[in-house]
C-alpha cells in the first residue's frame, strides 16, 4: 500500500543525510568504527522509508520501523560523538532536531 506521505519521509530522510554528512565527516577523523556505523544508521533510514512506499500492509510497517529503528541509532551515534567530544552540541543541534521531527513522523505513520 502506497502511502502519499512516505514520499516526504524519504526527502526528509536525504535532507538528514546532508545535515548529517559533515558531522559523519568530524566522526571520520577519530573514529572511523563510529563513523562508519552512523553513516550506515542514516543511509537506513532512508532506505527502509523508500522500501516502504513498494511495500503493501504489514511489510509497510515494518519497514517504516526499520528505518525508526535506524534513526535512533544514528542519534545515539551522533550523540555518542558528543560525549566523546568530537564536537560540540550546538554543531549538531539542526541535525539532531530534524531527526527527532521525522521520528515522530514515522511513529505517527506506524501508529496508525
Amino acid at each position: 500500500m502506497h502511502n502519499p506521505q512516505s514520499t516526504s519521509i524519504v526527502e526528509h530522510a536525504l535532507q538528514i543525510a546532508t545535515l548529517a554528512r559533515p558531522l559523519v565527516e568530524v566522526i571520520q577523523r577519530r573514529d572511523r568504527d563510529l563513523a562508519s556505523q552512523v553513516r550506515r544508521a542514516v543511509s537506513s533510514i532512508a532506505l527502509n522509508a523508500a522500501e516502504a512506499r513498494g511495500n503493501g500492509g504489514g511489510n509497510t510497517r515494518v519497514r517504516l520501523e526499520s528505518a525508526l529503528g535506524s534513526l535512533y541509532e544514528a542519534q545515539a551515534g551522533i550523540r555518542l560523538a558528543i560525549a566523546w567530544g568530537y564536537f560540540s552540541q550546538v554543531a549538531a543541534n539542526e541535525a539532531l532536531a530534524s531527526m527527532n521531527r521525522l521520528g515522530g513522523r514515522i511513529y505517527g505513520l506506524i501508529r496508525k
